[in-house]
């Protein structure tokens, strides 16, 4: 389904970080590449939430433009914070995102400083280490990877993030609890804490702040002009990223 009026695809990993904005959006499922997506259309934008994880944000990438032809892809989503000034809920627009794991670099036509897309959901120490290589405010899983699928089919590529944890924020690792689409296990994650009553206030905390990040996010996405996200969009190569 290719249609002009659909002028920005949005794609998130999980429904929840974008729920207040898509509840009332028309929801059509789909098939791309074999694989199933749920997508929420409404007004010039589309939204797909892939999963968790570059493979996934790639795959569900691919999959909007085949389908719906955008003129811009923006990832969208949470972040956690490298920059200890950086609170829950602030917008982060970077200048430039960077793919930790190859290096590699996309700059866009508006933002400031710079987004670093990493394989897991980043402790403490390893926020650190990124904020010291790559001179990054922000990480993220996803928004590496969406731009090259981007910038693979020549389409204008935007990211719009909003920070859910902060630089102290440390819980144990994620991965476990995220099967290889992407699709965060909540049924194994909410065993795995109901026995172990000493990461109830973690999680409690992680629920509060990734509520008030969500509504954040989608009152931004909300008052959002289509066109100015497509005059803000960059499509500019892939290059290795300079190390500070």
């Amino acid at each position: 389904m290719s249609t002009d009026r659909f002028r920005v695809a949005i794609v998130a990993a999980l429904e929840r970080e974008v729920r207040p904005l898509v509840k009332d959006w028309r929801v059509r499922e789909q098939e791309s590449g074999g694989r199933p997506f749920r997508f929420f259309e409404n007004d010039g934008m589309v939204v797909v939430c892939g999963g968790i994880g570059a493979e996934a944000a790639r795959r569900a990438a691919e999959a909007v433009i085949a389908l719906y032809a955008p003129k811009v892809v923006c990832s969208a989503g949470f972040a956690g914070a490298l920059d200890l000034g950086l609170r829950v809920a602030v917008i982060v627009q970077p200048r430039r995102v960077v793919n930790a794991s190859d290096g590699s670099s996309v700059k866009l036509n508006r933002g400031e400083g710079v987004l670093v897309s990493f394989g897991a959901v980043a402790t403490p120490a390893q926020k650190a280490k990124l904020r010291d290589s790559f001179g990054a405010q922000a990480v993220d899983m996803e928004a590496a990877a969406v731009g090259r699928a981007a910038e693979a089919r020549g389409v204008g590529f935007a990211v719009v993030k909003v920070i859910s944890d902060e630089f102290d924020f440390s819980f144990p690792a994620m991965e476990r609890f995220v099967d290889q689409s992407g699709r965060f296990l909540e049924d194994r994650f909410a065993w795995f804490v109901a026995v172990r009553p000493w990461l109830w206030p973690h999680v409690f905390r992680l629920a509060r702040n990734s509520g008030r990040a969500s509504r954040a996010l989608c009152d931004w996405l909300r008052k959002m002009d289509p066109a100015a996200m497509e005059n803000s969009s960059s499509t500019e190569s892939l290059e290795a990223a300079n190390r500070p």
